[in-house]
């Protein structure tokens, strides 16, 4: 059910039967100096430990094997930087995992290669665990240029650390910590949908990342991957739109700004989100780029990873090379993710209007109660929030699901098609 209504949508929204085709062609070139937007990405795959509910691509810690991951990372940065000839500017960088701040001591190297060839104007963010919340960790980020920081709480409450696998959270440490080394942005991420979740659950967990230091706060749904091995159930859909709606709307009783479907911030200032770029350059195994007229996913393997790297060569795994239309869906899907649309926006970067791509559903989402139409701008409502998490949730488990679940198996398929 889930494939044929994602397979519905995506042929009527392109115009075409033709699925998302990824191949393994290559291209010693990147052309990302025609793209404007442009945001940057860096994987650490990284863990102590992993987390049992976490899809993204990880391994657990060795020192020795980090450490020739991060050269290989140095000389990717370089292969591709070295392509444009002069610095590109760049809205930000982003570093995930894994846990990034197992490498704290060579993050400062890995910026500064990257300063290299971009001029980045938006600041350097970067994904801690818990554990990596000390003044010594905190210290050596700030030296080292990072300005946002993005912590992977899930729950501060004991009934869905057990759940989830995680152990308690010492918040006085975390909180002495945060106070003692400032950071612009302070983000902490939870998790909502879990069996059993209330809202008086998320409030607290809410409250108290904020009394802690946070002046950021993400709310992602919990979301059952076939390939990874925990057993939890989230809830079920009438019983998640009710969360979501009322924890959005006691996030607005509080004064919180929604940044984007998941996100509130408490800050004019505090943002997080390597999402919303028009383009991206991703560097690290299955760091992914996202170009005018194409997007690319590195291998998932970190052994093959290096290997290519040392070879000289980009570690593309996958490509697909966009239709125009494919292209303005992806376009739409991750900015509408902000909860907002300027149809300006779309015009100048596909050169045609909105209206004339896609007027019929924007006529049709404006009457089911989706958006709304203020001042020339798009806005989503709290209806067409949910909507879209309902969406994303049947487009990660028809397509990302699948992919990376091939990918984790295979450092190099040679085709897949969603």
């Amino acid at each position: 059910m889930t494939s044929f209504i994602t397979k519905l949508t995506r042929m009527w929204l392109t115009r075409s039967a033709k699925p998302f085709t990824f191949t393994n062609e290559y291209d010693d070139i990147l052309p990302y100096s025609e793209c404007d937007g442009l945001g940057l990405y860096v994987h650490i795959p990284f863990c102590k430990s992993l987390c049992a509910f976490c899809p993204y691509c990880k391994t657990v810690y060795s020192k020795e094997q980090c450490d020739r991951y991060i050269d290989a990372l140095l000389k990717e940065i370089a292969l591709v930087g070295g392509q444009s000839g002069e610095k590109k500017k760049c809205t930000s960088l982003y570093f995930g995992g894994g846990t990034p701040a197992l490498a704290a001591d060579r993050i400062g190297e890995i910026i500064a290669a990257l300063r290299q060839h971009f001029d980045i104007t938006e600041g350097v963010g970067l994904e801690l665990h818990p554990d990596n919340v000390t003044p010594e960790t905190l210290r050596t980020l700030k030296a080292a240029g990072v300005t946002k920081i993005s912590i992977g709480v899930q729950s501060f409450l004991s009934k869905f650390q057990k759940v989830l696998g995680r152990k308690p959270i010492d918040t006085d440490a975390m909180k002495q910590a945060l106070n003692e080394i400032k950071f612009e942005t302070v983000s902490m991420d939870f998790i909502f949908a879990l069996p059993g979740q209330t809202l008086d659950d998320l409030q607290s967990d809410i409250d108290r990342a904020f009394d802690i230091g946070a002046n950021h706060v993400a709310i992602y749904p919990f979301i059952d991957f076939t390939f990874t091995p925990g057993k939890v159930k989230p809830l079920g859909k009438r019983d998640k739109r009710e969360l979501l709606d009322s924890i959005t709307a006691y996030c607005f009783d509080k004064g919180l700004k929604r940044d984007s479907i998941w996100t509130f911030s408490s800050e004019s200032g505090a943002k997080y989100s390597s999402m919303t770029r028009d383009n991206f350059l991703g560097f690290g195994c299955s760091a992914t780029t996202l170009l005018k007229k194409q997007f690319k996913v590195n291998t998932f393997s970190v052994e093959e990873y290096i290997r290519r790297v040392e070879n000289g060569k980009i570690p593309t795994s996958l490509t697909i090379r966009f239709t125009p239309r494919q292209r303005m869906i992806y376009y739409l899907f991750w900015t509408l993710y902000s909860t907002r649309l300027d149809p300006k926006d779309f015009n100048a970067f596909f050169g045609v209007p909105l209206q004339k791509m896609y007027g019929l559903e924007f006529r049709l989402a404006r009457l089911l109660g989706f958006l709304t139409l203020e001042n020339g701008i798009y806005k989503m409502t709290l209806k067409g929030a949910f909507y879209y998490h309902h969406f994303e949730n049947y487009y990660t488990l028809a397509y990302i699901d699948k992919m990376w679940g091939i990918m984790r198996e295979q450092a190099f398929p040679e085709r897949i098609e969603l």
